[in-house]
């Protein structure tokens, strides 16, 4: 197999991405931002782990220097919640920035520091970990103004490099997971951690270039905008 590169890849729908790459094969570069939490129990030598803030272009940096040769995988599933405010007038706008910056521009940061090393000779895929709660048409119960946001902002981001990327030979994959059963999803999450992540790999597998920027549920099923 080639080389990927997991984001948020500590805990939850990451590590889980992180353990059926290496069982495929793949060497995986695993960024995590405080604690490497699954990472630690994780023994395979083609496993390289280092810390990753996607926020600081510093340490996006010194994780860069970390990856020998070209990526054929970027897997950008990062990020966090925001706090759930019932109305308008619990908005904490600082939070909301730092979901934005960490959801949103992050992603966008990470594509950018990697850039030359996913401009290889072979097809590579940029996969992003959406949400659901990106879809404007979806959006009936509002709420989670920060969250919603931030998945929105980055599927036009998303498609928005998605002309030059098909220049690079690069596509883009944008997926929603489902509401899955981790510390992020909760307990009463309707979606299994494996049956989410089997169902994103196969589609990673089988996306091409010619369905570059489509945005896709973890089942197949594609997502309105």
């Amino acid at each position: 197999m080639g080389v990927a590169v997991v984001t948020g890849a500590s805990r939850g729908i990451g590590s889980e991405f992180v353990v059926r790459l290496l069982d495929q094969g793949w060497t995986v570069y695993a960024g995590y931002r405080k604690d490497k939490h699954r990472l630690d129990t994780i023994d395979n030598e083609k496993l390289i782990v280092g810390k990753l803030d996607v926020t600081d272009n510093s340490s996006i940096e010194q994780f860069t220097k970390m990856i020998d040769g070209d990526i054929d995988l970027l897997i950008n599933n990062a990020g966090v919640p925001d706090g759930r405010w019932r109305n308008i007038e619990e908005i904490d706008d600082e939070w909301m920035l730092d979901v934005l910056n960490i959801n949103s521009v992050g992603p966008v940061r990470m594509v950018k520091y990697l850039y030359p090393k996913l401009q290889g000779d072979s097809l590579t895929k940029v996969v992003m970990i959406s949400s659901l709660m990106g879809s404007i048409d979806d959006c009936h119960s509002g709420r989670s103004y920060a969250y919603r946001a931030s998945k929105t902002a980055l599927n036009m981001l998303t498609v928005a490099m998605k002309k030059e990327g098909l220049e690079d030979n690069i596509t883009y994959l944008i997926l929603h997971p489902g509401w899955v059963k981790t510390r992020m999803g909760g307990e009463h999450a309707l979606v299994g951690l494996e049956e989410s992540v089997s169902g994103m790999m196969q589609l990673i597998e089988n996306h091409n270039i010619g369905n570059s920027g489509i945005f896709l549920q973890y089942d197949g099923v594609e997502l309105p905008w």
